[in-house]
C-alpha cells in the first residue's frame, strides 16, 4: 500500500517530464513538415509556339553583318526578312507563313501574361550596379542599364524574374546582365511597353517581349530571345541564342513516372511496383528487376524512398517491389530547389506562396512522431505495472 502511495508522486513527476518531451517532439515534427516560403511570386511566362524563335517581328527582320542566330527567325504579318546571308540561322526562317502567324498570336498571350502578373517591387532609372532576387519588377516608364545587373537565384534553378517596363529599355555599351547561383536565362522575361535597344558590345540575358521594335546594335549578344509584336527587329553583327529550360519528369500531386530506356533483368516476367506514398510509377514496357536505361520521372528531383522488398529479375515469375517512402520527382525546368520543387513549374508557373516539405523533412517528422508514440506507450505500460503492484 505504501509502495503504491509513494509511486504516485513519482509517476506524476515522470508523466510531467514525458509530457513536456512529447510536446517538444511533436512541435519539432510539425515544424519539420511545414511549407517554407518561396523566393518570389513570379511565374514563368508561357511562350507557346513562339518559344522556338530566337527572333520574331511583326513588320520586318533586317540584319547587317555576320550575325549568328540559334533558333528560328520569323515575321508576321510583315513579309521582309533580309541579311541572311551574311547572317546565319540555325533554325528555320518563317516569313508570313502559318507558323509565324501562330507564333505572333502566342507572343501576344505571353506579353499580356507578363504584363498582368502582380508586382513585387518598383524600379526606376538605371538598373546598373544592382543585385536582384527573383521576383516581378515594375518600371512605370523607361528603364536603362549601365554597367552590370546581377540576378541571384539563391540556388533555385526555377527562379523567375519578370521586368514590366512601361516604355523603353536602353542598355549602354558593354553593359551586362549576370546570372549567379543557378539562375537560368530561360526564366528571365522583359516586357517592354515600347521598344528595346541593346547597346554596342553589350551582353544581354532574357526573353525580350517588346510591343513595338527591338534593335541590337553592333556586337551585342542576347542570351535569350528578341520577340517584337508590331514593329521590326534590327540586327548588326549579333549573336542571339535561344535558351530553353530543360524538361524532365513533372511532379504534380500524384506523379506518373515512365521508364524510358533499355530495361534488363527479366526475360518474361511482369513487374508490378506498388508505391507506398503519393507517387505511382508506370513502367513503359515489360520490366524486370533492374532498369538500366535513362529514367524520366524521378530524375530531376531528390528521390527518397526505401525499397522494402527484394526485386529480382526472374524468368517467367511475377516480380513485385514495394516502395515504402515518399518519392519526390523534379519539376520540369531543371528540378526543384534542393529536392523540393516550388509550386508550379516551367510553363505553368514557378514560385507561388509556398513550397511543399522535402522528403528529408517528412522523414525527420515521421521519426520524431514515432519516438513520441514510443514514449507514450512506455508510459502507459509503466503506469499499468505500478498500478498493478
Amino acid at each position: 500500500m505504501n509502495s503504491n502511495t509513494l509511486a504516485v508522486p513519482h509517476l506524476r513527476g515522470f508523466a510531467a517530464r514525458v509530457s513536456t518531451a512529447l510536446t517538444l517532439a511533436l512541435t519539432a515534427a510539425g515544424m519539420a513538415v511545414l511549407p517554407t516560403p518561396a523566393h518570389a511570386i513570379g511565374v514563368a511566362v508561357p511562350l507557346g509556339t513562339a518559344a522556338s524563335f530566337a527572333v520574331l517581328a511583326g513588320q520586318s527582320v533586317t540584319n547587317t553583318g555576320p550575325s549568328t542566330i540559334t533558333g528560328d527567325v520569323g515575321v508576321s504579318p510583315g513579309t521582309s526578312v533580309t541579311g541572311f546571308p551574311p547572317g546565319t540561322v540555325s533554325g528555320v526562317i518563317h516569313a508570313a507563313d502559318a507558323v509565324a502567324l501562330q507564333a505572333q498570336t502566342d507572343l501576344t498571350v505571353a506579353y499580356n501574361n507578363a504584363a498582368g502578373q502582380a508586382s513585387d517591387a518598383s524600379v526606376s532609372g538605371d538598373l546598373g550596379g544592382r543585385t536582384l532576387n527573383p521576383g516581378v519588377y515594375t518600371a512605370s516608364s523607361s528603364i536603362g542599364l549601365t554597367g552590370s545587373l546581377t540576378l541571384d537565384a539563391h540556388g533555385d534553378p526555377n527562379a523567375v524574374w519578370i521586368f514590366q517596363v512601361g516604355s523603353t529599355l536602353t542598355t549602354a555599351s558593354a553593359s551586362r546582365v549576370l546570372l549567379v547561383n543557378g539562375a537560368a536565362p530561360c526564366n528571365v522575361f522583359w516586357k517592354i511597353g515600347s521598344s528595346a535597344t541593346i547597346g554596342t558590345n553589350s551582353t544581354f540575358v532574357g526573353n525580350i517581349l517588346a510591343l513595338t521594335s527591338i534593335s541590337a546594335t553592333t556586337g551585342a549578344t542576347i542570351d535569350g530571345r528578341a520577340l517584337a509584336r508590331n514593329g521590326s527587329v534590327t540586327l548588326d553583327t549579333n549573336t542571339i541564342t535561344r535558351e530553353t529550360c530543360s524538361t524532365g519528369g513533372t511532379t504534380s500531386g500524384t506523379t506518373s513516372g515512365t521508364t524510358a530506356g533499355t530495361t534488363a533483368g527479366t526475360s518474361g516476367g511482369t513487374t508490378g511496383g506498388t508505391t507506398g506514398g503519393s507517387t505511382a510509377g508506370t513502367t513503359g514496357g515489360t520490366t524486370g528487376g533492374t532498369t538500366s536505361g535513362t529514367t524520366a520521372g524521378t530524375t530531376a528531383g531528390t528521390t527518397s524512398g526505401t525499397t522494402a522488398g527484394t526485386t529480382a529479375g526472374t524468368t517467367g515469375g511475377a516480380t513485385s517491389g514495394t516502395t515504402a517512402g515518399t518519392t519526390g520527382g523534379g519539376a520540369s525546368g531543371g528540378g526543384g530547389s534542393g529536392g523540393r520543387p516550388p509550386v508550379g513549374g516551367v510553363g505553368t508557373g514557378v514560385g507561388g506562396a509556398a513550397q511543399g516539405p522535402s522528403a528529408t523533412e517528412i522523414t525527420i517528422g515521421g521519426i520524431l512522431v514515432g519516438l513520441s508514440l514510443t514514449v507514450v506507450g512506455f508510459l502507459v505500460v509503466r503506469r499499468r505495472a505500478l498500478t498493478g503492484s
